[in-house]
C-alpha cells in the first residue's frame, strides 16, 4: 500500500458483495472462480475522495430523477481538455453519452451505411471489431506489425486501405499494445485519411493514463478539425466505469448534427446524475490524485518486468507506454494458444484476458491488469512462476 497525502490511499479493495464483472462474471468466462481476477479494464483502487464526497453529497439529496448536463458538466470537461492537453474546445463541441462502445456504435451508423469500408487497428479491444461486424460495415484490418517487441504501423498497407474506407476507428492510446502514437505517427495518419476523405474516429478513454511520453489528441491537430470524432470519459482514469458517464468531442457542426441525430435515434438524452457529479469532480478536483495515480501504477508495471526478467520467465512485456494494462508475450512458451489460456486458468490459477478476444494477431499473447495493489500482484507473480516451475 501506498499513501500519498491524506487523500490518497490506493490500497487494493474486496469488491465482493458489489456486483463487480471482474468477480461475479469471472465463472462465465472462465468456467471457475477460485482464480485471481486480473481481467476486465476497471481498478481495484477507491475512486478519489473528491469523487466519493461528491456522490454522498448528491445521494444525501433523496431523489435522483432525469438529470440534465449542467453547465458546470462542460465547463470541467473544456477545462480538463486545456491544462492536460493543451487544446482547447467550445462548450458546443460536447455530446453527452453513457459510453465510448455506444458513442462508436453511433458513429458508425451516421456516417457509414451498410457495406461501406471501416479501418482498425488489431490487436484491438474487441468491441471495434464487433461493431463493424454487427453493422454489417466491411472490416478492413490494417494489423499492427509486432517488431524487437514493439507495435509499430503498416503505413504502407495502411493507405491502400483507406482508399476503401469510409471510417477509421482509432484508438489512441492503444488497448491492448500501450503504444502511445508519436505526433509524427498521427501525421501520417491524417495525411492519408485527408487525401481519402476518410473520418476519424478516436477512441481516446485511456488519454490521461500516459507515462513518460505526450498523448496528441487526434483533434488538436488542424487538419482533423473537420473529419474526426473524440470519444473519452473519466471512468479508466477515475475508476467510475459503471457510472456510465462519457461525451464525443465534435468540433465540425455538420458531423455533430449526424452524429447527434443517430444518438437521439437511440433514446439517449439523459444523464447518469452520479456519473455527472463523478465527472465534475473529477476533472475540477482530481489532477493531483491522478499523478500519484499514474506514479502507482507505473511501479506496479516496473515491477511485473523485472519479476519476469528476475525470474527468466519465458514471456516478454511489451513496453507499457500507457494504460494500466500490459500486453504479455507467451510465444516462446511452448504453449498453443489454447493451452496457454489453460495454463493461466488452470495452472496459475489466473483470470487473464485472452489475447485471440483482441485478433488473431493476439495468438500467444494475454493481457494483464494491474490496475491494483502490489501485494495482489506478487501474488500473481507468485502463482505464474509456481506453475511454470511445475511444467518444466
Amino acid at each position: 500500500m501506498i499513501i500519498i497525502g491524506k487523500k490518497m490511499n490506493f490500497e487494493a479493495l474486496d469488491r465482493r458483495g458489489t456486483y463487480t464483472t471482474k468477480l461475479d462474471d469471472a465463472i462465465k468466462k472462465f468456467g471457475t472462480n477460485d482464480l485471481l481476477p486480473l481481467w476486465v479494464a476497471d481498478m481495484d483502487l477507491a475512486s478519489p475522495v473528491c469523487v466519493q464526497d461528491a456522490m454522498r453529497k448528491r445521494a444525501n439529496h433523496p431523489l435522483y430523477g432525469y438529470t440534465v448536463y449542467p453547465e458546470r458538466y462542460y465547463k470541467a470537461i473544456k477545462k480538463w481538455m486545456e491544462k492536460r492537453f493543451d487544446w482547447k474546445i467550445k462548450s458546443k463541441w460536447i455530446v453527452p453519452c453513457y459510453g465510448v462502445v455506444p458513442s462508436m456504435n453511433f458513429a458508425i451508423e451516421a456516417f457509414t451505411k451498410k457495406g461501406d469500408g471501416i479501418l482498425v487497428q488489431t490487436p484491438i479491444y474487441p468491441p471495434f471489431v464487433s461493431s463493424v461486424k454487427h453493422r454489417k460495415r466491411k472490416l478492413l484490418d490494417n494489423t499492427l506489425v509486432y517488431k524487437n517487441g514493439k507495435y509499430e504501423i503498416d503505413f504502407e498497407d495502411f493507405e491502400i486501405k483507406a482508399k476503401e474506407a469510409k471510417l477509421f476507428l482509432l484508438c489512441s492510446p492503444h488497448n491492448p499494445t500501450g503504444r502511445v502514437w508519436s505526433e509524427k505517427e498521427l501525421g501520417k495518419i491524417i495525411d492519408i485519411c485527408v487525401v481519402n476523405d476518410v473520418i476519424i474516429v478516436s477512441d481516446e478513454i485511456h488519454a490521461d493514463l500516459v507515462y513518460e511520453k505526450t498523448h496528441h489528441i487526434i483533434g488538436s491537430f488542424e487538419k482533423m478539425k473537420n473529419r474526426c470524432i473524440i470519444l473519452n470519459a473519466p471512468s479508466k482514469t477515475f475508476n467510475v466505469a459503471g457510472l456510465n458517464t462519457s461525451y464525443a468531442i465534435i468540433p465540425n457542426d455538420k458531423l455533430r448534427r449526424r452524429y447527434t441525430v443517430e444518438q437521439h435515434r437511440s433514446g439517449v438524452t439523459n444523464g447518469n446524475p452520479f456519473g455527472i457529479e463523478a465527472l465534475m469532480a473529477a476533472y475540477e478536483e482530481g489532477a493531483e490524485w491522478l499523478d500519484a495515480l499514474k506514479v502507482y501504477l507505473f511501479v506496479n508495471i516496473a515491477y511485473v518486468n523485472e519479476f519476469i526478467k528476475k525470474h527468466e520467465l519465458p514471456i516478454k512485456t511489451i513496453k507499457t507506454e500507457a494504460t494500466f494494462l500490459v500486453w504479455l508475450d507467451c510465444s516462446k512458451m511452448g504453449f498453443t494458444h489454447e493451452e496457454l489460456v489453460n495454463y493461466f486458468v488452470h495452472e496459475a490459477k489466473l483470470g487473464l484476458n485472452d489475447g485471440k478476444s483482441f485478433g488473431k494477431s493476439g495468438d500467444g499473447f494475454m493481457r494483464l491488469n494491474i490496475g491494483t495493489s502490489k501485494e495482489v500482484l506478487e501474488v500473481a507473480m507468485q502463482r505464474l512462476l509456481t506453475a511454470y516451475r511445475e511444467i518444466i
